[in-house]
Parts: C-alpha cells; structure tokens; sequence
C-alpha cells in the first residue's frame, strides 16, 4: 500500500480490510448510505479511474464482482448503484480513487427510476415529462 500519510484509504486499519488481492481492497463505507455499502480501492494511490492500468482495471472488477457476492449473500439486496466521484467537480472528496458499490432494497426509494442520474436533480427525471 502507498505511504500517503494524509490519504484516509492509505492509512486504513488493516481490520477495516474485508478483502484483497494483488491490485487493491474491499471495505465497507464508514458513512453507508444503505446497509453493505461498499468501497473497492486500488492500493495505489491514484485520483482518477481513467488513470489506472488495465491491470488495475481487471484487479478491481474482480474485486467488485467478489463484493456482490458477499453482499448477495449477507444482505440479498434488490439491485445496486455502482459509482465512482472523478474529480472535485463530480464530488470527490478523498483524492484516492475508490469505487462504490451501494446495495438498493425494494422500497428504499419512493421512486427510484433515474438512479445516478440524481447526481443532478433538475436533470434526473427525463420520463414524466415534469
């Protein structure tokens, strides 16, 4: 793992750590917006998802699709959102790339048509014609 002392994700208890391998790691979002929310981080410290190697890539996706299982099995959620904040402008907050991955429950939602087309309200809803 990089030494980025100020970097939240480069400083993690290892007991955080729920699962690895070779390019990166699994942890449950310390501030969840549904239960199991989950994050997939590369070890290195890189910002932007457009500047990992394929290598990376592959790592991660692996990563990611062994968290749904997980997820699968211990919370058997309806569906997910996958997201990933690029850049301050799209509300990164911690410099690290790190992947979300949000578990959704049938009713969690009054209407959850759009998904993370909410990112920016006025633009989300392009079906009912409002």
């Amino acid at each position: 793992m990089s030494a980025y002392t100020d970097c939240p994700f480069c400083t993690l208890p290892a007991e955080r750590i729920i699962d690895r391998n070779e390019f990166g790691f699994v942890i449950r979002d310390a501030y969840p917006i549904s239960p199991g929310h989950t994050l997939v981080i590369p070890h290195r410290h890189v910002g932007s998802f457009f500047d990992i190697r394929e290598a990376e890539r592959n790592g991660l996706m692996q990563l990611l699709e062994a968290a749904r299982k997980q997820l699968e099995a211990e919370f058997s959620p309806s569906g997910y959102n996958i997201g990933i904040n690029d850049g301050t402008a799209a509300g990164q907050t911690v410099p690290h790339l790190h992947l979300h991955l949000i578990p959704r429950y049938a009713g969690d939602m009054p209407d959850p048509r759009g998904g993370v087309r909410w990112v920016i309200p006025h633009k989300a809803d392009y079906w009912s014609g409002r």
